[in-house]
């Protein structure tokens, strides 16, 4: 590779990293070819991109950054995991490979800000997807509504209770 791939790889790199909305930086030695396009379509899946790249370019485009703590982490063979739309969701897939899968390793990641070791990650795979923030939201916003209707109709209600349990007592005791 000369200079000028190098350069443009790194500007690739760069650009991805700003765009991403998390990390996860893993070892995957060890996997079988099958193993791995398996993974991939796992992380195309939730939006993500499995991508490896030379540790000394990453190190380029993160040099001066945020990320640049995460240099640590890049040691031997690393898989970058790019998480466009859910901040949760390359930690997600990742946990749950490394599960079935003692030869992929969580290596650490990027939320946020913070770099995160592999049980930081772990940890950011609890959280909430895309989805689920989005039905707390419409819930929160709908439950004001929802109250002030279940308060209206509770009056109305109460009353038939009381005509009803009157009408069950009169034909009770004619």
């Amino acid at each position: 590779m000369d200079r000028t791939q190098k350069a443009q790889q790194v500007a690739e790199l760069k650009e991805k990293l700003g765009k991403s909305a998390a990390l996860v930086l893993a070892d995957y030695r060890g996997l079988t070819v099958p193993a791995v396009t398996s993974l991939r379509e796992d992380f195309r899946k939730q939006q993500c991109e499995y991508k490896v790249y030379k540790n000394t370019l990453v190190k380029l485009a993160i040099s001066g950054t945020p990320m640049e703590k995460m240099g640590k982490y890049l040691e031997g063979p690393t898989a970058i995991i790019f998480s466009w739309d859910s901040p949760s969701a390359a930690a997600k897939v990742a946990r749950e490979f490394a599960k079935s899968n003692e030869k992929f390793k969580i290596k650490g990641g990027y939320l946020e800000g913070n770099v995160l070791d592999d049980k930081g990650v772990s940890a950011s795979a609890d959280l909430p997807g895309k989805d689920e923030m989005r039905a707390a939201l419409l819930a929160t916003l709908v439950a004001p509504a929802t109250n002030l209707v279940r308060t209206l109709n509770a009056g109305a209600q109460n009353f038939a209770y009381v005509i009803d349990a009157r009408r069950r007592a009169l034909e009770s005791n004619p």
